[in-house]
């Protein structure tokens, strides 16, 4: 058996190292694949960051590949990894766009087993998000297809290295089309910060929120309203576009939202929105900067996380109205808001202390029940003394039951000589509603409890 073993060790060394030293010798081997040396840095004469002007080149500078504009310099398309406790992102240089982001505390359920939540929508094709969007659709195009000059003054961010910037340069000779963008990411953070500097630019200019980026799921709930949002001016709208809509206006931010998760432009100085239905289920989104703003500095902060209360509300301009609270009474936002909000205050107090939702959420309902005892013992107070009078009352139905204008006449007159109320044990009971209808909200759309 043993040498068997042997032999059969012998034979296989031989067939490993001598396959290929066979097939040489046959002529059968195919040649090396040439190798091209790629540029994957940006000159050094342009800085990362702060860029107020962009040098001046010529068409044998170019370094772009495969690009409408001809440019005969070969590129590769790149992925820019970006990781932080939060998130992994990767970031196409094609169109120095993202192409993936994924949430690594929140997951959902995979083909084999749980796994980090993909923000970035993959059926179709459709602009990722950061990209630029023109009228212009061959310029649009060439904006959105072309590779961009990439680099990153950062590996891993950390407590060390707790910020980095990722840069985008793209040069068009012969349009005279120059543009920079910066992205930069903070290691504690779902903020990125996004500055984008262009030259030779005509028109207005639009940045590309995404496709469903950040529609994690697509609920069918009776709470929430899922796809696109903005606030423009003081007015918060939330809508699902048949099949585009355009809003004109000072615009405060831009979402894309589904019950627990966001992604969120908040831009300076953008003039308006635009939304499209792409599919069923499938929306897009982008902020429009007038041609005057597009020629000069573009600023805007991305957010793209969870809808946690406490984190959207630092970020200011009324962001935490996107947790939907629910419903109590059709129409009545105001009055579950100012009922939900505080419960939802008490009930994270109370995580802080305990941290287990489960013990919160006991407290928190034992503590609503303590604060309805007074109306609970004037509904069971007037349920006694409604059982008291029960008999007067038959007697007065049986007595008058051929003449009903009588018969409320003398029970109105019972009940205030008694000094009881037929509907004083309800409308305690009703008064209660409210606050756990809300409550029953705040479980079922925070994400903190997800």
């Amino acid at each position: 058996m043993e040498k068997r073993v042997v032999f059969f060790l012998v034979v296989s060394l031989g067939i490993i190292f001598g396959w290929n030293l066979f097939l040489e010798k046959m002529g059968w081997m195919p040649p090396p694949a040439p190798v091209h040396e790629e540029q994957t840095g940006p000159p050094s004469d342009i800085p990362l960051t702060d860029q107020t002007s962009f040098p001046e080149t010529s068409p044998d500078e170019s370094f772009l590949s495969d690009q409408p504009s001809g440019s005969d310099a070969i590129v590769q398309e790149e992925l820019a990894l970006i990781e932080t406790p939060l998130y992994r992102a990767q970031i196409s240089n094609r169109g120095a766009a993202i192409r993936s982001w994924k949430l690594t505390n929140y997951l959902i359920q995979g083909s084999d087993a749980p796994e980090p939540i993909e923000f970035v929508y993959s059926e179709g094709h459709f602009a990722g998000p950061l990209a630029l969007h023109v009228s212009d659709a061959d310029l649009n195009k060439v904006l959105q297809e072309s590779l961009y000059e990439t680099s990153k003054d950062f590996d891993l961010l950390s407590e060390r290295h707790p910020t980095g910037h990722l840069t985008y340069t793209f040069r068009d000779p012969g349009r005279g089309i120059v543009i920079q963008k910066v992205l930069t990411f903070h290691y504690d953070s779902y903020l990125v910060d996004v500055s984008i500097q262009t030259e030779g630019l005509t028109g207005d200019l639009d940045v590309v929120l995404g496709t469903n980026f950040g529609v994690v799921e697509w609920g069918e709930g009776f709470i929430g309203l899922i796809g696109p949002a903005w606030k423009i001016g003081e007015a918060l709208e939330k809508e699902v576009p048949e099949p585009e809509l355009q809003r004109s206006g000072e615009v405060q931010w831009l979402a894309l939202q589904d019950k627990y998760f966001i992604s969120v432009f908040i831009p300076q100085g953008a003039d308006g929105v635009v939304a499209n239905t792409e599919l069923d289920k499938v929306v897009s989104a982008r902020l429009t900067f007038s041609s005057e703003t597009a020629a000069h500095d573009i600023a805007l902060q991305m957010y793209a996380g969870p809808k946690q209360f406490k984190t959207l509300k630092k970020l200011g301009h009324d962001l935490e109205d996107t947790i939907d609270f629910g419903w109590f009474i059709y129409g009545s936002w105001g009055i579950v808001k100012a009922v939900a909000k505080p419960l939802f205050h008490v009930l994270l107090f109370l995580y802080d202390y305990t941290q287990n939702y489960g013990v919160a959420i006991i407290l928190l309902t034992c503590g609503i029940k303590l604060l309805f005892v007074p109306l609970q013992y004037k509904s069971y107070k007037s349920m006694q003394g409604m059982q008291k009078v029960q008999p007067k009352v038959k007697a007065l139905q049986d007595k008058f039951k051929d003449d009903r204008e009588r018969l409320n006449r003398e029970l109105i007159k019972l009940y205030k000589e008694h000094k009881v109320n037929p509907v004083g044990g309800c409308l305690p009971m009703l008064l209660q509603m409210p606050a756990f209808i809300s409550l029953f909200n705040i479980l079922y759309m925070t994400v903190d409890l997800r």
